[in-house]
């Protein structure tokens, strides 16, 4: 991510949630992924489609198709409970 905040006026949605975990998830997955973003709450955006609560994640323009494909392959192999384990394993 950039110290400035991206403009608004330049970026593609690629994704758009009502939930805030998996808004969370593809967050991390896009930054780590090196693609700089916006996170925002559709809350926020009362004025502009009232009613309506939600997550989205824009980006750059010339990073967009890099970002799908990082939701897409998110989508097709979602980490399932049993993969995700706060608890190490003793040793």
């Amino acid at each position: 991510m950039t110290d400035q905040p991206l403009a608004s006026g330049e970026l593609v949605t690629v994704f758009d949630t009502e939930q805030e975990s998996e808004a969370l998830v593809v967050r991390a997955l896009l930054e780590s992924a090196g693609i700089e973003l916006q996170f925002t709450s559709r809350e926020l955006q009362q004025d502009v489609w009232p009613g309506t609560a939600g997550m989205l994640i824009r980006v750059r323009p010339d990073q967009a198709d890099e970002a799908r494909q990082v939701i897409a392959a998110y989508r097709a192999n979602p980490a399932s409970d049993a993969d995700v384990s706060e608890i190490p394993p003793e040793p």
